[in-house]
């Protein structure tokens, strides 16, 4: 175990950049552009002569009821998931294109040299970098997005104080900032199995491509799913192309961006009923987790992701190009 922690540690710092920087520019970024808004949106409030009354404001938690009051808390809720999605959009690049590095660049500058001459096991090694993509990525842009979300929630606070109302009775209290926070956390894990399928291959082509292993990633799924449609191959199992373009290629490619198992287990965009922002909401919420965890596709992805993630560690045992 102290092995590994070294091994992570080593991976935080040489990824330090892409961990930690990535998610919080994105977050940042994304801020600063709400803030902007918002001034913008008072300042050409005031040029138009509508300036918006401190008691009115006010006034609308008295006078709306407990449905309006419950849409609120969802918008906001929302919002909040929202805000906190900029991080976690980050942290998809981040993963994919670390995972197709991992082992291709200490081939490419030798220094696999030098680690293998230390007492360093390959199971270690790959394994902490599986466990850097999945766990140590995701928990850092997952603390970020949080931070990010209740930094959200403070700007409409800002612009009703600005107007003498309290933010505590329209921001903080028909919202759920706590829950949001833990549908989050709760998500980690979730992310984790469900992006082990692109991990896996990601990871194995790293270790497997003398040179561009991006393409090689990329390229050999959608050929092979090319293949497959181009000689309906898959009519043979009863199954159209769609199935192999959506459960191999798809999932090989894009598990490690967040969210993907709401598509993929809803069977697409247009599957999905969104009449409102509270239907959006418990789309995000932590039962969703719980549906992802009790599909069988989630763990059937996983182990394949732990089989091609074995075999890239078998694979580096000999794999430094000389």
């Amino acid at each position: 175990m102290s092995t590994i922690k070294m091994l992570l540690q080593r991976e935080f710092w040489e990824n330090k950049g892409g961990f930690l920087w990535a998610p919080i520019g994105a977050g940042s970024a994304f801020l600063a552009l709400s803030f902007m808004g918002a001034i913008a949106g008072e300042v050409l409030g005031r040029k138009s002569g509508v300036f918006v009354n401190g008691v009115n404001i006010s006034g609308i938690a008295e006078k709306a009821g407990d449905q309006e009051i419950q849409q609120l808390g969802a918008g906001l809720d929302l919002a909040m998931l929202m805000a906190a999605g900029w991080p976690m959009i980050a942290l998809g690049f981040v993963v994919f294109f670390y995972c197709l590095s991992s082992l291709y660049d200490e081939r490419k500058d030798r220094s696999v040299l030098f680690w293998k001459s230390l007492p360093i096991s390959d199971t270690a090694t790959v394994i902490s970098k599986a466990l850097s993509a999945t766990l140590v990525a995701p928990l850092i842009s997952g603390g970020v997005a949080i931070l990010v979300g209740f930094a959200f929630l403070l700007i409409p606070s800002f612009w009703l104080v600005l107007h003498g109302a309290n933010p505590w009775t329209l921001v903080f209290g028909p919202a759920s900032p706590t829950q949001v926070a833990g549908t989050i956390l709760l998500g980690i894990p979730v992310y984790a199995l469900w992006a082990l399928p692109t991990v896996g291959w990601l990871m194995l082509i790293s270790v497997w491509a003398k040179s561009k292993p991006f393409l090689w990633a990329v390229l050999i799924p959608v050929f092979a799913g090319i293949f497959v449609s181009w000689f309906d191959i898959m009519m043979a199992f009863d199954l159209d192309s769609t199935w192999f373009w959506k459960n191999i290629v798809a999932r090989t490619l894009t598990s490690v961006f967040p969210s993907t198992d709401l598509i993929f287990l809803h069977d697409g965009f247009d599957r999905i009923e969104i009449n409102g922002p509270e239907d959006l909401r418990s789309l995000l919420s932590w039962q969703s987790s719980l549906n992802t965890l009790a599909s069988l596709h989630t763990w059937i992805g996983a182990t394949a992701g732990l089989a091609m993630i074995a075999l890239a560690t078998r694979l580096r045992r000999w794999r430094d190009d000389n």
